[in-house]
């Protein structure tokens, strides 16, 4: 076991749990969380000893100190978790949209607070925050995500001059093409935006894991906003 625990919020599912899996063959000590206790204690145990599983829901930010009283000290953290949301302006779902901007926007702020005296204040110490491309290339029905995504650049530009020198990083993913969500879409779904990509591919899960691990332990990066898309804006 590793003397660096990471806590990667939202990570039993997707690209959180893979972060998780990477994190743990670096050989380090790793708490994943998510809503459902049993749930995440199963995946806990089978990423192995090294794996803390924590019930969490950062929607209910009220929660969040109590549920993560448990964890020590703190060398990285990732907050993954997210929900997906389609809600137009003409057809405003507004609990919906409470939900979700409560998930990321005091979510995730409560978690960095929360965990505040346990992170240690060394620039060896990365916080990643996930947004989206939502935020620079909205879309039908994404008027919160869009919203939202635009709030974590805000975020990642207070928390790193508020937190040196601990580095606070966002990584902005566009469709990550192997992600549970996007590889179940039918046949030919992903066509129409694997042309728009400039190499006519797109992102991968290794390739968002990758970029989070870049920004989690670089220690020269900080207020940075990344974007892994394989060029979508270009084209």
């Amino acid at each position: 076991m590793g003397e660096r625990t990471v806590v990667v919020v939202g990570g039993t599912s997707g690209i959180g749990l893979e972060i998780a899996r990477d994190c743990v063959a670096r050989g380090e000590r790793v708490v994943i969380t998510g809503r459902d206790a049993a749930r995440t204690t199963e995946i806990a145990v089978g990423l192995g000893p090294s794996v803390q599983g924590v019930a969490l829901d950062i929607s209910e930010p009220s929660t969040i100190r109590a549920q993560l009283a448990g964890v020590g000290e703190v060398h990285g953290l990732v907050l993954a978790a997210i929900e997906r949301d389609a809600n137009s302006i003409r057809d405003y779902d507004i609990e919906r949209a409470i939900r979700l901007v409560t998930l990321k926007l005091v979510g995730y702020a409560e978690t960095v607070h929360t965990l505040l005296d346990r992170l240690e204040p060394s620039v060896a110490t990365g916080i990643v925050l996930f947004g989206g491309r939502a935020k620079d290339l909205p879309y039908p029905g994404s008027t919160t995500v869009s919203s939202i995504n635009g709030g974590v650049t805000g975020m990642v530009n207070t928390l790193a001059l508020e937190l040196a020198p601990i580095r606070v990083n966002a990584i902005h993913p566009g469709i990550v093409g192997d992600s549970p969500f996007w590889a179940s879409k039918p046949e030919g779904v992903l066509k129409a935006y694997e042309d728009h990509t400039p190499g006519g591919a797109l992102a991968t899960m290794a390739d968002v894991v990758d970029a989070t691990q870049f920004l989690l332990r670089n220690q020269g990066v900080s207020a940075v906003n990344l974007c892994v898309d394989r060029g979508t804006a270009v084209i």
